[in-house]
């Protein structure tokens, strides 16, 4: 038990994450600690209430960090950092989250049971009525995008910042972790961990850019099948079909905060280690360079890549289809400061960690000429970077080189 000096000083900190933030790539990183204030619920809009926060007295870095939520109508998760380290490429991330020095007579890798929620087969049936959905044409649905979740137990606590460093080895994603629960608030330290290869929005000055990926494929070990399973994909009507509904969407969404808005005609290829994918690079300039990168990705999010449209009718589907709360899966990551300026990231490749238990998440877009089996096999592809990252594949059995 805490004295009343420390019960006190707990109460009055609003949030005391017991993890570190950080968003890491080969571009930038940054690793918040501490907390000097969340960002409020209101009516304003989120960036003036974030800005609010940001230009209150006192010392502290002059940015949020946090999450959005999937659903649009939950809270975010947005606070200032009491500390911040910044830097160009990952320098300041191995300084923030060292490996650990190799200890003679270390203990055994973790024990894990792994159950899958909801099954294949009922993720399988799952997107065949969401196929039954949009052949019958209702609310005008075109895309959903569904996911299933595995629910892993280990015999020890997870180690998030190990998980984090493996993450971060995959130069082409961001990692990151973003802490939900505050020490010593009795609940086990949370966290989502994640690697995403997803930008939602990056805003610098006037100028915006966005790289939606929509359209997915496994990548293989060997260079000729590897080849083929990324020329196949850029061929697919239906993948390029299902990317189209994500770019579209984003341009309509940003074309009115915009004086110059630009995509390429045809989507490219953008590689993670386990994943082959349709991107699209979207750049614009703003009308009024003070806009809030916040309110910019609060606009976009949740995207078709990981929602479906018509969005509101998509997000019905995916609520009655899943059959459990994505939480902060699928919604944003990132920053922003007092400018405006910030980065977001979509929020999927990731797990929230509490405790002895994991739970990870991946799901896969679902138009007219999808099979169930395919996109099945899909989200167990997607898992592949957070399970290798843990050691083991979907069974919860350790891998083997062959897997890794």
């Amino acid at each position: 038990m805490c004295d009343a000096a420390e019960k006190a000083a707990a109460e009055a900190a609003p949030f005391a994450p017991a993890l570190p933030f950080a968003l890491v790539s080969g571009e930038e990183t940054l690793v918040g600690r501490g907390c000097l204030g969340l960002v409020e619920d209101g009516p304003s809009p989120l960036g003036e209430r974030a800005r609010a926060l940001i230009e209150a007295e006192g010392a502290g870095p002059r940015l949020v960090v946090g999450a959005l939520p999937f659903d649009r109508a939950a809270a975010p998760h947005l606070y200032r950092p009491a500390e911040l380290s910044r830097s160009a490429g990952r320098s300041c991330f191995a300084a923030a989250f060292p490996p650990p020095s190799l200890v003679r007579g270390a203990a055994p890798p973790p024990r894990w049971e792994v159950t899958p929620e909801p099954s294949l087969v009922a993720y399988e049936s799952a997107v065949a009525e969401a196929l039954s959905r949009m052949a019958r044409r209702e609310e005008g649905l075109r895309k959903i995008v569904l996911s299933r979740s595995l629910r892993l137990l280990a015999d020890r606590a997870i180690d998030a910042s190990a998980l984090l460093r493996a993450l971060s080895e995959d130069a082409s994603v961001t990692a990151f972790c973003v802490p939900l629960v505050a020490a010593g608030s009795g609940e086990a330290s949370r966290a989502l961990v994640g690697a995403t290869p997803e930008l939602l929005l990056s805003k610098r000055g006037a100028r915006v850019v966005s790289h939606p990926l929509a359209g997915s494929a496994r990548r293989a070990r060997e260079d000729a099948a590897d080849r083929a399973a990324a020329e196949g994909l850029l061929a697919s009507e239906k993948d390029r079909r299902e990317h189209r509904e994500v770019v579209t969407a984003i341009l309509d969404l940003l074309a009115p905060y915009c004086t110059e808005l630009a995509a390429p005609e045809a989507p490219a290829l953008a590689a993670t280690a386990s994943m082959w994918h349709l991107g699209t690079r979207i750049v614009g300039r703003l009308r009024d360079a003070a806009t809030s990168a916040l309110d910019l990705a609060a606009l976009l999010h949740p995207t078709p890549a990981v929602c479906g449209t018509p969005r509101a009718a998509a997000a019905r589907a995916i609520a009655e289809l899943e059959g459990y709360k994505r939480g902060f899966y699928a919604g944003a990551v990132g920053w922003c400061d007092a400018a405006g300026d910030g980065a977001w990231h979509v929020a999927i490749r990731c797990a929230e960690i509490a405790g002895r238990e994991a739970r990870l998440f991946a799901g896969a877009g679902i138009v007219a000429g999808s099979d169930p089996v395919a996109e099945g096999e899909e989200t167990s592809a997607k898992f592949t970077a957070l399970l290798g990252a843990l050691g083991i594949d979907e069974h919860g059995r350790v891998r083997s080189e062959e897997q890794a």
